[in-house]
């Protein structure tokens, strides 16, 4: 799978794509209908007649694990966990994306320039009715370069339509890109981006996980796919550009310049403000585009649609691979339930093997780049719970825990849009660390309940006589 297109064919192919022909409004129908669309876990939708619009719009691409599935190039049976696995065990070997020729590259088939440039003419949905205006970038994924390494970034930042050559952006405290804009900031010089819309699934994926920093999201992208992601050079921008790419705005951030943005439904069910903010914006200079460019979207509001997906899958497979790198003995399994946005809460199963471990485990949670950004919960279960069956975690809570063998830690950080914490002290969170297990050093353990092997199979070989299904 190398493009938006891509996956269109083969979602379509499994009857995990809907195109919708009739004519929709940019303007709250559309993401009303996707919305509605995920919370009852419906297919992707293709949306073909866009009031307004000759090109489509594609939402909902995330938001079943059949489909996050088939985007890693898993068996579409495959659970949330199982995808996890997969990207710890072929995310190690990295493979840097393959530079290609500008000249077929599709991304590259039309190019607006000057006065040309009018991002007013791609079909960017207005979501929910007190957002600030329209919302260009909810699916895409902004390119940067840091200026002294030539690390490159891919990331995740909600970017607002502020006018025909200006998108707003949201690089939070510490966020990689903002590591970065401070560093062209004390060079006095604007930092150069690339914003991408309509791509190869994965890389947006990659763009909102918690990769470690110094690694490129295209290098973990060659690793998950087995071959590297072509790419080529920007038109105004030093910057790798996915070849396949549906929409490239190419631009500027000036560290000292801003515009009013927001306020937008986020992730977490609530508006991350109360009215607007003065935030960095991307001056643009170059937008290439393929013919009919396809627009990507994602409603994101009240979990679990598609963006909590997203975030469940990449924030709890970057966990995990960040323990397992820890070498911790015993480590099982891990969940971060997209109902927590993957990000709020870690569940871990462990096999537990000296006095301490699981303490071990729960602080080590909170100290990998994916667990020091925003989890505040993390519960340690025994080997014989897994992790996302949420009834047995439920039990291990009743019957295992004791509320003084946890732990409250005070401060961490947090992020903005936590809507636990008032508007204006989103910086820092508690963090509450829960052992749900039986504790290793206790020399009298409870006793479980065990059923009768053979009593079991013989019931078993008596179930159909019995009348029961």
């Amino acid at each position: 799978m190398k493009s938006m297109r891509d996956f269109i064919s083969q979602a379509e192919e499994v009857g995990q794509l809907l195109r919708i022909k009739s004519e929709v409004d940019w303007d709250l129908e559309l993401s009303h209908i996707a919305k509605l669309n995920e919370e009852k876990s419906g297919p992707a939708l293709l949306f073909e007649n866009v009031k307004d619009y000759d090109s489509p719009v594609i939402t909902s691409v995330c938001t079943t694990t059949e489909r996050l599935s088939l985007i890693m190039g898993q068996p579409l049976d495959s659970t949330l966990v199982d995808l996890y696995e997969a990207w710890a065990r072929l995310g190690e070997n990295l493979i840097e994306p393959k530079w290609v020729d500008s000249a077929g590259a599709p991304c590259k088939e039309n190019i607006m320039t000057g006065d040309d440039i009018d991002l007013f003419k791609f079909p960017v949905p207005k979501f929910y009715p007190l957002d600030g205006g329209r919302y260009y970038g909810t699916a895409h994924f902004i390119i940067s370069k840091d200026p002294e390494s030539g690390w490159v970034n891919l990331g995740t930042y909600r970017s607002q339509l502020l006018g025909k050559d200006k998108i707003g952006t949201q690089f939070i405290k510490g966020k990689h890109a903002d590591i970065m804009l401070k560093k062209y900031q004390a060079m006095g010089k604007p930092m150069p981006v690339a914003s991408v819309v309509g791509c190869d699934p994965l890389l947006f994926v990659l763009g909102a996980a918690r990769v470690s920093a110094f690694v490129s999201e295209y290098d973990v992208a060659g690793a998950l796919r087995g071959e590297p992601v072509e790419v080529v050079k920007g038109e105004t921008v030093d910057l790798p550009i996915p070849a396949h790419a549906e929409i490239v705005v190419e631009g500027e951030v000036d560290a000292d310049k801003f515009m009013d943005e927001g306020p937008f439904g986020e992730y977490t069910g609530y508006y991350s403000g109360v009215g607007t903010d003065p935030r960095n914006y991307i001056d643009v200079k170059c937008v290439t585009y393929r013919s009919n460019p396809i627009f990507w979207g994602t409603t994101v509001g009240r979990a679990v649609t598609d963006t909590h997906m997203t975030m469940a899958l990449s924030y709890g497979a970057n966990l995990w691979q960040q323990l397992l790198a820890m070498k911790i003995p015993g480590l099982k399994g891990v969940y971060c339930p997209p109902e927590g946005s993957g990000r709020f809460l870690a569940i871990i199963s462990m096999k537990q093997m000296y006095p301490g471990h699981a303490d071990q485990v729960l602080t080590a949670a909170i100290s990998t780049e994916m667990g020091a950004y925003g989890l505040k919960t993390v519960i340690v279960v025994d080997e014989d719970i897994d992790p996302w069956d949420i009834p047995r975690v439920m039990y291990a809570l009743a019957f295992r825990f004791q509320p003084n063998r946890s732990q409250v830690i005070k401060r961490g950080r947090s992020t903005p849009l936590d809507p636990s914490l008032p508007i204006n002290a989103r910086e820092i969170t508690g963090r509450l660390l829960l052992d749900a297990t039986i504790p290793y050093d206790w020399k009298d353990k409870p006793i479980p309940i065990e059923l009768d092997p053979g009593m079991v199979k013989r019931v078993q070989e008596r179930w159909e006589e019995l009348g029961l299904k």
